[in-house]
This record gives structure tokens, sequence and C-alpha cells, in this order.
């Protein structure tokens, strides 16, 4: 699949597929060509070159074809795309333009109603609804249709920490139970990880890697993927030996050992996931025997977040590791405390170049 928009290329997919009953999250940065590609999968939108298949048939977006698969999809964008009337009335148009009888249209908008839990707000005009209501009202109105292929557009990056958490929850339980095929584009790493069953990464208009939640962010197939998937410690080396799969690294004089294929010579990138990387103080010998590395350094800053603490650390080169609240109380780490950082080989994924 291929967009261009004037002289831009936004889109070149050269392929891609869509599982029955999967959920494929789309993650990527602003800008990277995700709901492009999701409207194209949804025949929303026409490509410069190139052929959506629906069950192995090509579609088209025009004509008779293009409108009775249409209408087997459903989409929930960003904004609540509502009409200016009822609650219940915005949850039954889509089964109306389908022409579905009054008592099936009735009983479906009073099943998604309680689904959703918005059957107080069923007769509240849709302009006095909040941010939340009015997703609720938009997802209760695709789910009503029983669609084949429901497409989600980043639907929760307007609502507050709070909604969005509850939201999360509840649709991927509403997925579970609908089982319908989902293509769902965010640009939220945890979204993606809590619905995802596979993952597929857009990076400049290229699909750089589809796989399962643990493939992506545990083996991140280039540096672009890896820093978009949260690997904050990236370091370049050269492999010095090969034990069997157990391969020494050099970097910057000090030897990393990871799990990996890469011959003895080759240059590679080292990537450790932050959560990865353990802080000890330098007087602690509890170090575990499965953690092979062990490397010493000086803390350089700490930046607090919600339950954690986000610690840079030099260990000649620099490391990144996440540490809870209570660990990085107790230690009392503090910029320029000498630590130990420990990582097992196995949290050490290998990039060649």
């Amino acid at each position: 699949l291929r967009v261009v928009y004037g002289r831009q290329e936004v889109l070149n997919v050269p392929q891609a597929e869509v599982r029955e009953g999967e959920v494929l999250a789309i993650i990527g940065p602003n800008g990277a060509g995700k709901s492009t590609l999701l409207r194209v999968l949804g025949l929303l939108e026409t490509t410069t070159a190139g052929t959506v298949l629906y069950r192995g048939r090509p579609t088209s977006r025009s004509g008779r074809q293009g409108l009775e698969i249409r209408r087997r999809f459903a989409s929930v964008f960003q904004e609540p795309l509502l009409c200016d009337t009822t609650v219940r009335a915005n949850v039954a148009l889509g089964l109306r333009l389908r022409g579905r009888p009054t008592a099936e249209v009735d009983a479906a908008v009073r099943i998604w109603l309680e689904r959703l839990g918005i059957s107080h707000l069923a007769d509240r005009k849709s302009q006095n609804l909040s941010g939340g209501e009015a997703q609720r009202t938009s997802l209760a109105r695709a789910f009503a249709i029983e669609p084949e292929v429901l497409l989600l557009d980043e639907p929760f990056s307007a609502l507050d920490p709070p909604t969005r958490a509850e939201f999360l929850s509840l649709l991927q339980d509403l997925l579970r139970q609908a089982g319908c095929t989902t293509i769902f584009v965010t640009h939220d790493r945890e979204e993606a990880l809590q619905l995802g069953d596979r993952i597929a990464v857009i990076i400049d208009g290229h699909m750089s890697q589809v796989g399962r939640p643990v493939e992506v962010f545990g083996r991140p197939a280039t540096e672009e993927v890896a820093r978009f998937v949260g690997v904050e410690t990236i370091l370049e080396g050269r492999v010095s030996d090969d034990r069997d799969g157990l391969l020494s690294v050099a970097v910057n004089g000090t030897k990393i050992e990871a799990l990996g294929k890469a011959n003895v010579g080759e240059h590679v990138l080292v990537c450790l996931r932050p959560e990865d990387l353990v802080i000890r103080l330098m007087g602690d010998r509890g170090t575990p025997e499965s953690a092979r590395n062990r490397l010493e350094g000086v803390v350089q800053e700490a930046t607090r977040l919600e339950a954690q603490y986000r610690v840079q650390i030099s260990c000649g080169p620099q490391m990144v590791a996440l540490v809870t609240k209570q660990s990085f109380e107790e230690m009392g780490l503090s910029p320029g405390l000498p630590v130990i950082v420990t990582f097992k080989a196995s949290a050490a994924h290998l990039i060649r170049r």
C-alpha cells in the first residue's frame, strides 16, 4: 500500500495482514502514518498504489461492493462523532441505516447501553455529555451493529488518565466478548500492550516491525523501534567473543554479556529496558547468580514518576533504570552516589548493524 500527498509519501507498506478475530495494535510516533493506514484498511481513503483484500478478494472504495464491505465495519475516532440527538438514537443509528427491524434495534440498543454503563443517559442529548460519556456512546453504536471489523483511531487520547484507565479495562472485556477483528491505532505503548494480540510499529510511513507484544517490546528489530517502545539504554559495541550463544560485547572498554546471534568482530547495538536493570548500593554483595553483568557507576540524575523513579547512571556508558519509590528511598539514591548496576545476559537484546 502506498499513499502520497502531493510530493510527500506518507505510507509505504509492501505487505500486511490482519488476522480474523485478533486485535492488531498499530503504534508509532505522531505523523508516522498510523491513521492513514487505518483509513486505507477501512476503505475510508484511496491509495496511490496497492490493493486492500478482504477475505482474499480485492476491494474497491467506490461502488456497491465498497459500500457493502464498509457496512461490515465500524469506526470509533479520537473525537466522538455524534448526531445532535439522544444517546439512544445515536446508538441505534448504525442499525437503522442498515434497515434492521425496530424490535431488533431496540433490543440491541438496550444491551449495549447497559454494557457501556450509559443506560441512565439514554434520553440525554449528545451535546450534554462529558467526553467519557460521548466516547462510551460511540463505542456502543459501533458494537451494536456487530461489526466484522472494528476500527479504533486513538479513541482514548482526549480522555483524562482515570477515565482512560477505566475505558481500557472496559474495552478489553468487550473485545474479548465480541471476538471481532480489531485494528487499534495509538501512540501510547501501555494501551497497545494491554489490548494488542499483535503490535505493528509504523515509523516514517513504513511498517518497521510486526509481532507479539513480547517480541516487539523485548526484541525490537531496529534502533528506531527500540527507542519508541521504551528502550532507554542503547549502547554501540563490538562482539569480542562467542561461547555457544553467550556473547561478550565490548562497549567503550566495558564488557557486557548477552544472549544472541552475531559474529565475532561484528558491530551491534546493546538494548536494555530500564525495568531490567537492578541498582544496588556499592557494598551490597547480594547479586543473583543469574545476573551475569555487574557494572560499577555513579548516579547522575533521578526523576520522580508516579510510583517509580527514573535513575540515570554513568557506568562508563550511560544507563537508565527504573526503581520503585520504596527502593529509591531505602537506598537513599541521589546524584553522586556510587552504585552497582546488574542485569541478566538475557535482558540484553542485540541489534546487528
